[in-house]
């Protein structure tokens, strides 16, 4: 089964922490930008052996509530042909709780999007300023009441933690607003300071202090306590969802199954080759209207890098990301199944390392981090990457 990852790189003003492939003030290219989307699709699709069996479909951004209904109806409407899309598949929408209105998720609703995830950050205006956030906690709460009503049932909330001058008191009121919400699933990430971005410029200029880690650990590890009572199940470093919750589209990635990117700066992964577009909506639009050539699957006109990984990069991937799954983490025997070499085999020198050190441990076949290991991810991961 593949997934569709569908990039919307438009945004009406951008975050001081963002360093997403996103861009303000260029909404007047969106009815252009979405004729271009479908035509890669059907290009992608096209250039396939076979109609591609397709279960998830997700619009990320960016602020892919920019979009009005009938350009998502229009998307989808292409999916739905040149694809074969399952039954049931699960069709995930990120939104700008000040972006949206009853009308529009009702409108969307009606045209097959089913998981909606609203970007609410914090509950605390002081937080929201800093974070140059475009709402309030009030439209958050609107959002999510007509969300509700147009018959949403899969609700996602992304929340930030570790901002500067927050204190705990305040993340766990920003938690426990968010549980009182009663989302599906909930995202809980670590502010980090990108390269280039304000807040990484305020920061070096000691206009506000760094984020602190030890407090980001403590917020990290209050925030999955009080989940697990409120009846959420970790099943990701950074994700919570209560029974049968979890986000499909994003199981695809960390159990490294085949995905296609659309759009302005998408990634995808099919047939051992990592495929990235052109960054910006102007040149992606200028690609697709000007492609006057066929591509093999599952290439695009708006690639710049199309790239065969080795099977040495595909383990170490698989890897990384599947260690990210803090239950199930990595089956040895589906590790031998793909790779036709045993994971002791290949990687059995850092394994033996992260194991004597209480990073990782073996549960059955199983090899998962260990629960004080979730605050140390990257360090953990590094160790699998450019070994021999």
């Amino acid at each position: 089964m593949y997934s569709l990852y569908i990039h919307i790189p438009f945004c009406r003003s951008r975050c001081s922490y963002c360093d997403f492939n996103t861009y303000a003030g260029q909404e007047g290219l969106i009815g252009r930008y979405v004729e271009a989307l479908k035509e890669e699709l059907r290009r992608v699709a096209g250039a396939a052996p076979r109609a591609l069996p397709v279960h998830t479909v997700y619009f990320g951004g960016g602020t892919p509530s920019l979009l009005a209904a009938k350009h998502v109806a229009e998307v989808l409407e292409t999916v739905a042909r040149r694809f074969s899309l399952a039954a049931g598949a699960e069709i995930s929408l990120e939104a700008n709780p000040g972006t949206v209105s009853p009308r529009w998720l009702k409108e969307i609703r009606a045209v097959g999007v089913n998981r909606l995830s609203l970007g609410m950050q914090s509950a605390h205006p002081t937080d929201l300023r800093l974070l140059e956030r475009d709402h309030d906690f009030f439209a958050v709460v609107e959002a999510v009441k007509a969300a509700r009503s147009a018959g949403f049932r899969n609700l996602n909330l992304d929340l930030i933690f570790g901002v500067p001058h927050q204190a705990m008191e305040r993340w766990q009121q920003t938690l426990n607003l968010a549980l009182g919400l009663e989302p599906e699933h909930l995202s809980l990430y670590a502010l980090t300071l990108e390269h280039g971005t304000p807040l990484a410029h305020w920061v070096g200029r000691g206009l506000l202090p760094a984020p602190d880690p030890d407090l980001a650990a403590d917020m990290y590890e209050w925030a999955d306590e009080r989940l697990a009572s409120a009846g959420f199940r970790q099943y990701e470093i950074s994700n919570w969802a209560k029974e049968g919750f979890a986000c499909r589209h994003n199981l695809q990635y960390w159990r490294s199954e085949p995905y296609l990117g659309f759009g302005a700066g998408a990634h995808g992964y099919a047939e051992h080759i990592r495929t990235v577009n052109v960054l910006t909506p102007a040149a992606y639009i200028r690609r697709m209207e000007r492609a006057d050539r066929e591509y093999e699957f599952p290439r695009s006109p708006a690639n710049v890098q199309a790239r065969r990984l080795s099977p040495r990069e595909e383990m170490e991937e698989f890897m990384m990301m599947g260690l990210r799954l803090t239950e199930e983490g990595v089956s040895a025997e589906k590790f031998a199944a793909r790779f036709g070499v045993s994971l002791e085999n290949a990687f059995g020198e850092p394994i033996a390392r992260l194991v004597g050190l209480g990073l990782l441990e073996r549960v059955g076949d199983r090899l998962r981090l260990t629960r004080r290991a979730r605050l140390l991810g990257n360090m953990v991961f590094r160790e699998f990457v450019g070994g021999a």
